[in-house]
């Protein structure tokens, strides 16, 4: 039952002035106690601060705790096994079947859940994009997931389009409902399904905001290849010029700092579109960690952590004072701030623009022997993109702990990539020759030894280096070919000390040095071992060489 019955609550009065002619019946939600639509930022506020749900901090933002996930349950990720899927799927570690039986028997005890409960409904649009934007409808248990919801997609404002809103794929969060494994075959308590057959995702048993998010890229990542047009894991800006930069990671890696330059225009932060028209974002708002943020380092985005509207996940707050501690962990090292786009001052408001002129992946090497930045050819860019080399931070995700995981995550985004990789490659190869992109490896992690030893890249000298290729510069200066991985090296950079160039002399013991080179090229060997088949020769012989150490 609902707790919350039998007291009026703020938004009671206009919980149905917004809802659309498509009704929840459509869904199978029945015999609700009520369900709020499209509420507004401060509706959501008062109704999540009513139930309990968050705290509001100094200045404005809301503060909440998404209990015991604090990061994605990526291994309780599945997809339904049915006719569409069947053969386009890319089954394995990150696509993982789920039946259509048991995926009826489960929704059906959630609908029997929801009965007698409320729930917020917002809809809104994924894509920016009119040629390729969908319908979508988020359906939550909690006041503050529709705020995320609201914050993160792109927002209705025309009060008849809601009415006449009908969406093509639909979200249902429910935090509190979870699963039996026994009976209902899932991994956990916990499950993210998604039905492409019947247009919808199930969500149970994690309160992590990602969850939601990532579920509608999970479905786009699907959906748009094939129409043409290729989901990419990237944020995105562009200069005054209008050369477009792209910039691929996962999560720490640096894609929403690195890319929310004061000198560009930001299109959005973590997931876009490459159509025939150039870049389209995905989304409406930005999904940040916020753990140590600083204000000299990262000001646009620290500023976001002192506004209203923004959402920030497990961030310690004062009782008293509600002023924040970003530098405290005490929760999760996986801090996190949902807020809209616009809250960042050079945001673009069209959120879309021409084709890249570069194309920059971002890898935090924890080994401490990847160059800072290293020129690739197109052959070697697919390859590093199908590798998505990397290594996972500290709370990312379930079961990390404080040392980085080395780890291949293939497009740079493996979870959320339901095609084969090459599928995805072979879309950007096509793009890149067609457009004449440039791609470039920047390596974010450490430098002069591996993590414990070494210390991690100055976001500064990161920052010269992204600075020297968006302007042209880089390309000017003299290169080295890199004996195990041939791709290019700079030799020189404006503001940035030759040393940190060439990894090699940062360490104490050159040979230590080497044979952790060689062990990680060996690594990536190994990887591609489970993607070459149906990639081409050339691509993977693109890769790296190994050769003995006295060789260099």
């Amino acid at each position: 039952m609902n707790p919350y019955q039998d007291l009026p609550s703020p938004s009671q009065a206009e919980a149905a002035n917004l809802a659309s002619i498509y009704g929840l019946e459509n869904h199978g939600l029945t015999n609700l106690h009520r369900a709020y639509w499209n509420l507004p930022t401060a509706s959501l506020y008062e109704e999540s601060v009513f139930r309990g749900e968050s705290r509001i901090s100094h200045l404005g933002p809301m503060v909440v705790s998404t209990g015991k996930h604090t990061a994605r349950a990526a291994a309780d990720k599945f997809i339904v096994h049915e006719n569409s899927t069947a053969s386009r799927v890319w089954w394995g570690e990150y696509n993982r079947p789920f039946s259509a039986e048991k995926f009826s028997a489960l929704f059906t005890r959630m609908q029997g859940f929801l009965q007698g409960r409320d729930v917020f409904v917002q809809d809104c649009y994924a894509g920016v994009d009119p040629d390729y934007r969908m319908p979508i409808r988020i359906v939550t248990e909690k006041a503050w997931h529709s705020l995320f919801a609201r914050n993160m997609f792109m927002k209705i404002r025309s009060t008849e389009e809601l009415k006449r809103h009908v969406p093509e794929f639909t979200v249902i969060c429910a935090p509190s409902f979870q699963a039996s494994p026994i009976i209902d075959g899932t991994r956990t308590e916990t499950f993210i399904i998604i039905n492409f057959a019947q247009r919808l995702a199930l969500i149970g048993g994690s309160s992590y905001g990602g969850e939601i998010k990532k579920t509608i890229f999970t479905v786009l990542n699907f959906l748009l290849p094939l129409e043409g047009v290729l989901p990419m894991h990237c944020s995105a800006n562009v200069g005054a010029e209008g050369d477009v930069a792209l910039f691929f990671g996962l999560s720490g890696t640096g894609k929403t700092t690195l890319s929310a330059d004061p000198a560009r225009s930001l299109i959005g932060d973590d997931e876009h579109g490459w159509s025939e028209n150039g870049i389209f974002n995905f989304e409406d708002g930005c999904y940040a960690k916020v753990i140590r943020l600083s204000p000299e380092a990262e000001p646009q985005i620290h500023a976001c952590t002192r506004r209203f509207g923004t959402i920030l996940e497990n961030v310690v707050l004062d009782p008293l004072s509600r002023r924040l501690d970003l530098n405290d962990d005490a929760l999760t090292e996986n801090t996190r701030g949902a807020y809209p786009l616009d809250y960042i001052e050079n945001y673009l408001p069209p959120k879309m623009a021409g084709h890249p002129h570069n194309v920059i992946f971002l890898t935090c090497d924890a080994s401490g022997v990847l160059p800072p930045i290293a020129r690739l050819t197109p052959d070697q860019a697919i390859y590093h993109f199908i590798s998505g080399y990397t290594s996972k931070i500290a709370g990312t995700e379930i079961g990390l702990g404080v040392e980085p995981v080395i780890t291949f995550s293939t497009c740079f985004g493996g979870p959320f990539m339901v095609h084969h990789p090459y599928a995805y490659a072979e879309m950007l190869k096509a793009r890149l020759l067609k457009h004449g992109a440039v791609c470039w490896l920047v390596n974010t992690g450490w430098t002069g030894g591996a993590f414990g030893i070494g210390k991690r890249i100055s976001i500064r000298y990161t920052r010269a280096l992204l600075h020297a290729v968006l302007s042209g510069k880089l390309q000017g200066v003299n290169f080295r070919t890199d004996p195990v991985f041939r791709f290019e090296v700079p030799t020189a950079c404006e503001g940035v000390p030759e040393q940190i160039l060439d990894p090699a002399s940062t360490w104490g013991n050159a040979d230590e040095y080497r044979r952790k080179y060689q062990a990680l090229a060996a690594r990536f060997i190994d990887n591609f071992q489970l993607m070459k088949d149906g990639c081409p020769a050339a691509i993977v012989e693109s890769g790296p060489q190994l050769a003995p150490v006295n060789s260099w």
